[in-house]
């Protein structure tokens, strides 16, 4: 099993979905988890977490607010003394054909999805580089390498990772952090929950497992990517959708 002990990890949207199931098996494998999201919204997180006898905290996060990530990552600091796996998970969608997009739509999606990643490692880099390690990963989908009608904001949104992940992994080698993305397909969460059993179906007909992927398949992704198994992968994206795209 991949071992993360002693590592501290901060993982944003960590209130459900994606985000939640990545927070809990990173500290299944020993990570210390800063469990972000609004309000007290990853409270369940941590309270799961805790009781499988792991360490988590919870952090109040609004990813918009570059005030209040400072302030996350300062108390982080404070506190562990260090940043070694930054996941850049929250984000939002507000779908829209083009002709009918507003430009707010536009805003909301950028600044929820793409800006914080900036921000979020600009706080976190300048320990890392101290301490000569760190990995950082986010969250981007299998709509930012194939695009998708009525995403114009979401797919540019996550597009946007990959390029800001490959420009960063560039800069940053040489301090031994290494900087990669995960992009999923179509995964069961609360979204998705609320698609009919005939859409569902038809999805599953573009994925060559026949399935929809599950959140613990995109967090193992993730979990791999955070340890020394991954030491020398960087700049890549690891595409978790059963081959809906190749």
């Amino acid at each position: 099993m991949l071992d993360l002990t002693g590592k501290v990890a901060v993982v944003t949207g960590a209130s459900r979905g994606i985000g939640r199931a990545v927070a809990v098996m990173l500290a299944s494998r020993g990570a210390h988890v800063i469990a972000a999201a609004r309000g007290d919204h990853a409270a369940g997180t941590v309270g799961d977490i805790e009781g499988a006898g792991r360490k988590a905290d919870a952090v109040a996060l609004e990813v918009t607010d570059a005030a209040s990530i400072d302030a996350m990552v300062s108390g982080v600091l404070a506190r562990h003394g260090r940043v070694d796996i930054l996941v850049n998970n929250a984000g939002i969608t507000r779908d829209q054909l083009m002709l009918r997009m507003k430009r707010e739509d536009w805003d909301e999606v950028i600044a929820t999805n793409l800006t914080p990643a900036f921000v979020l490692v600009q706080a976190t880099l300048k320990p890392m580089i101290k301490q000569r390690s760190g990995r950082i990963i986010s969250i981007s989908s299998v709509v930012g390498q194939t695009g998708n009608a009525g995403q114009a904001n979401y797919a540019a949104s996550k597009a946007g990772l990959i390029g800001f992940s490959k420009a960063l992994a560039r800069e940053v080698a040489s301090r031994n952090i290494t900087v990669n993305v995960v992009a999923p397909g179509l995964i069961e969460t609360d979204m998705t929950k609320a698609i009919t059993g005939k859409a569902q179906g038809d999805w599953a007909t573009q994925i060559p497992l026949g399935r929809l992927g599950t959140t613990a398949d995109v967090a193992a992704a993730v979990c791999f990517l955070a340890s020394d198994e991954a030491s020398y992968i960087t700049g890549q994206v690891l595409a978790v959708n059963g081959g809906m795209y190749m």
